[in-house]
């Protein structure tokens, strides 16, 4: 028999709910387990961070969590996901990173109610989340911060100085400033930035390969440009003004570039700077980070900023995480329970503290973080790692200029960075454009 539930109960259960907004009432429609699937993050304090607060919410709301880890190595994460859209079971929560929400958009529940609440509280979100996260006119993933890295400039301080002229740390300092103060930083300015520190010995540590750091430094910088390979309708536009522009910039910065820039990975640019043979990449905190445990005197000497800015504003790549509710899940009132909890502020700031501010949330109003002021050497070295209101800069998806069952093919096929390998090889401009004219014909047919 069920015990009746007078109204003094409710009232008091509705102020044990109003004490603790984001526990998941138990019912008879919500079962006690729930499985999720997170990306094993780079920084192991993420992991550690992430199990205690998904530990705390499991014990208030008495549901037994199973939390994988899956890496991105061997793209493990990736068959995982892909596995379980195609049996329909799995985990009931997943996360996904990039293009995979379209990709797996017909398998994953709506999450508009949950973005509502987020939107109300913190602010409307940038274009490249809503164009990765937003299907057919809903949401289907909650952005977050785990895992979320733009590639911005990281310099050595004193080789920008010495070589270059720049003081970036009067351009960009550790605490508010105006858009005046960094309005010298342009692709021009970064180009005869490049050719001072190339003639000293420290290249820059840019790839041109079909990688995901290459697609993201060529692809922000041909968006910078208003260099668009496809429009919004996915009329291919590659035999543009405008790609023309870009492409001038990039024949004139690859002889200043490392001679093996086309061979270069993921890691290609970390090592460079650890090591010290590079005045400036392009890339998250990480490469800093590991400096400070193998190259602490060159972690001393490193700065991060803001990409430069071109004819189309200031444009920051960003590879954005969001957790997705797989439309086959289980259990889906503790499911969204939990995606309310952990996209909100309190524990978005928690994980980016854990992992010394490498994870990056996707509202502009949390770009308030003290963690990025506190962290070094040198203190505030990464405090304008996030975009800030003053930095008059906004987060880019490479491809989105067009459809995303474009815009995942260009950025699979690597498209941008390799027409830039062409120049480096010794093509011209005009065979550049053909090839990668000839490669969108071929999706879009």
């Amino acid at each position: 028999m069920k015990a009746r539930l007078t109204r003094r109960r409710a009232l008091n259960l509705g102020a044990t709910a109003a004490a603790l907004p984001l526990v998941h009432i138990r019912t008879a429609g919500a079962a006690g387990k729930l499985n999720v699937a997170l990306w094993d993050h780079w920084v192991p304090a993420g992991n550690e961070a992430m199990r205690k607060l998904v530990a705390a919410w499991s014990e208030k709301n008495k549901v037994e969590v199973n939390l994988d880890f899956l890496t991105s190595v061997g793209n493990k994460i990736q068959i995982t996901m892909a596995a379980e859209a195609q049996a329909k079971t799995g985990h009931d929560i997943m996360a996904f990173d990039m293009w995979s929400v379209h990709q797996y958009t017909d398998v994953l529940d709506s999450v508009d109610d949950i973005m509502q609440g987020f939107i109300a509280r913190y602010g409307k979100l940038g274009r490249a989340y809503e164009y990765l996260g937003v299907s057919e006119g809903h949401w289907k993933g909650v952005p977050v911060a785990w895992g979320s890295a733009p590639l911005t400039p990281c310099a050595r301080i004193s080789m920008f100085k010495d070589f270059a002229g720049i003081d970036i740390q009067k351009w960009f300092p550790a605490h508010e400033s105006t858009p005046a103060a960094s309005a010298d930083w342009t692709y021009e300015r970064q180009l005869q930035a490049a050719e001072a520190c190339h003639k000293a010995g420290f290249p820059f540590g840019f790839g041109c390969g079909g990688t995901t750091d290459s697609n993201q430094t060529w692809g922000a910088t041909f968006g910078a440009f208003g260099a668009d390979l496809v429009d919004a309708k996915g009329t291919i536009t590659v035999d543009s003004d405008n790609v023309r522009q870009a492409l001038e910039y990039a024949k004139r910065m690859v002889p200043y570039l490392p001679p093996d820039t086309v061979s270069y990975d993921d890691a290609s640019n970390n090592r460079a700077l650890i090591s010290g043979r590079s005045a400036m990449i392009w890339n998250p905190p990480s490469a800093w980070a590991v400096a400070k445990r193998d190259a602490p005197k060159v972690a001393e000497d490193c700065w991060t900023f803001p990409n430069p800015r071109g004819p189309k504003g200031r444009l920051v790549p960003m590879r954005p995480y969001f957790f997705g509710l797989w439309s086959f899940a289980q259990n889906k009132s503790a499911a969204r329970d939990l995606l309310s909890y952990l996209g909100a502020r309190e524990q978005m700031e928690f994980l980016t503290t854990a992992v010394d501010g490498y994870d990056i949330p996707p509202y502009p109003s949390m770009s308030d973080f003290k963690i990025w002021g506190e962290v070094g050497p040198p203190k505030g070295t990464v405090y304008n790692y996030p975009i800030r209101p003053w930095h008059d800069a906004e987060y880019y998806v490479t491809g989105s200029s067009g459809p995303p069952d474009i815009g995942i093919q260009a950025w699979n096929r690597g498209l941008i960075p390799t027409m830039v390998s062409k120049l480096v090889a010794g093509q011209t401009i005009q065979q550049a454009i053909d090839w990668a004219k000839d490669e969108l014909e071929g999706f879009t047919r």
